[in-house]
């Protein structure tokens, strides 16, 4: 897989609209995705004292100022609020790394183009030094240009975010390409799910074939904690791993209704592939040597591009909304900003008995499962009674575009040829 362009050619405003069907979405709004970057910063706390004394000590960087973090996978989800938590409450200095396609004149760019493009002017506008590299992660390539970077530029790394998403990875060492498969093990899986391809949503049934060995190893191959591993090993190799380093990856665990084709299926054996090496690279000689830390971090339900692919999710997903309510569903930012805290020590470290990070404890509370199960007991009627929650889901979907965004004007024509955040635009 080749390292796409970085720049992309001046280009007249035109204008664009969705071109959707269910689930998926082809072009991406870049006024729209910059809003959704802009309203996730103004929902994380500004810095405090407490923060700013964090920021002095437990999170200093090797570098004397902010601390100096790697996000991979930082233009959408959970990377992407895990960035921006860091920018905002910690200063964090560093390099996000994303594969995202730019305009050809025909398609839009990717919408992780454009919210990439939007944090890159938050990082300008409050005079931090984050920069963001356009570049297949999986690849030695990308490493090597991604590393030479943050070698250049800022030294040993405090932090490793690793929160890539992908459906294909190929092997650096084999050059094997994998794709990964969502299916169950062991059985097929029936299930309810919402229908979004009519004026409303609907329940429909839903049947996946069990997956083979095959695909679940290839599944593992994409998904699971292999190139985890191989990006702490290209750290330790060039002495980039700071004292104190820390790295987390970020995964899901979800709920009893939805395990059957998550956490039991392909995905799941991903997962806990990824448990595994959270447990090695903590054992690891390199992070021994340097008093450092490995986990995963299991966070809560959210509307991602992944998650939204999942067969089963998005109804268990609009289920859980009703349940909860807009107060009680918490954010990919809500959640970030935790994590920063457990991270840095403000909090208390969240661990279960595995040793992973949780912030998900407001998503698994039994009461609100309770209430979540007997919804899934019977789907029509549920749907009925969350056909808000459901519609929420939709419009959460095409936001992840940039699409139907509260304030957004889409009806002028828009300029859709935006650059990518040069490497010398950030202070330095």
């Amino acid at each position: 897989m080749s390292t796409p362009q970085t720049d992309t050619p001046a280009a007249e405003p035109r204008l664009v609209e969705p071109k959707q069907r269910g689930f998926l979405i082809v072009n991406s709004h870049p006024e729209g995705a910059a809003a959704t970057v802009r309203r996730a910063w103004a929902e994380i706390p500004a810095a405090d004292a407490n923060t700013e004394a964090d920021a002095n000590t437990e999170l200093r960087g090797s570098g004397g100022s902010g601390p100096v973090v790697l996000v991979l996978g930082h233009s959408a989800g959970y990377g992407l609020a895990t960035l921006l938590a860091g920018l905002r409450r910690h200063g964090i200095r560093g390099v996000g790394v994303a594969f995202e396609g730019a305009d050809n004149g025909r398609r839009t760019a990717t919408a992780g183009w454009y919210r990439t493009a939007a944090a890159a002017e938050l990082v300008r506008e409050t005079d931090g030094d984050f920069v963001f590299v356009n570049a297949d992660a999986f690849s030695d390539a990308g490493k090597k240009q991604v590393l030479d970077l943050v070698e250049e530029r800022y030294g040993p790394v405090d932090h490793l975010i690793y929160s890539l998403a992908a459906p294909r990875r190929t092997d650096p060492a084999t050059g094997t390409v994998h794709h990964s498969v969502i299916k169950p093990l062991g059985g097929p899986y029936e299930a309810p799910a919402l229908d979004f391809s009519g004026p409303a949503p609907e329940v429909s049934r839903i049947r996946l074939e069990p997956g083979t060995e095959e695909e679940t190893a290839a599944t593992v191959a994409v998904m699971g904690g292999a190139d985890w591993r191989l990006w702490t090993a290209a750290l330790a190799e060039r002495g980039l791993l700071a004292a104190g380093f820390t790295t987390v990856a970020l995964t899901y665990v979800g709920s009893e209704v939805t395990a059957p084709v998550y956490r039991q299926g392909t995905i799941g054996a991903a997962k806990e592939h990824l448990e595994r090496t959270a447990r090695t690279l903590a054992d690891s000689p390199a992070l021994t040597a340097v008093g450092g830390r490995a986990f995963t971090v299991v966070a809560g339900a959210a509307v991602t591009q992944a998650s939204s692919a999942i067969p089963s999710i998005a109804l268990y997903t609009a289920f859980l909304r009703t349940v909860l309510g807009p107060e009680g569903f918490r954010s990919p930012a809500d959640q970030a900003v935790d994590l920063w805290d457990q991270l840095t020590g403000r909090s208390p470290l969240v661990l279960d008995d595995a040793g992973r990070i949780r912030l998900d404890g407001w998503e698994l509370d039994p009461a609100v499962q309770d209430r979540v199960r007997a919804l899934w007991a019977d789907p029509e009627a549920g749907l009925r009674e969350a056909r808000g929650g459901a519609d929420w889901f939709m419009g959460q979907v095409r936001e992840l575009y940039g699409w139907g965004v509260a304030g957004v004007d889409y009806a002028p024509p828009v300029l859709t040829a935006v650059p990518w955040p040069s490497l010398s635009s950030a202070s330095e």
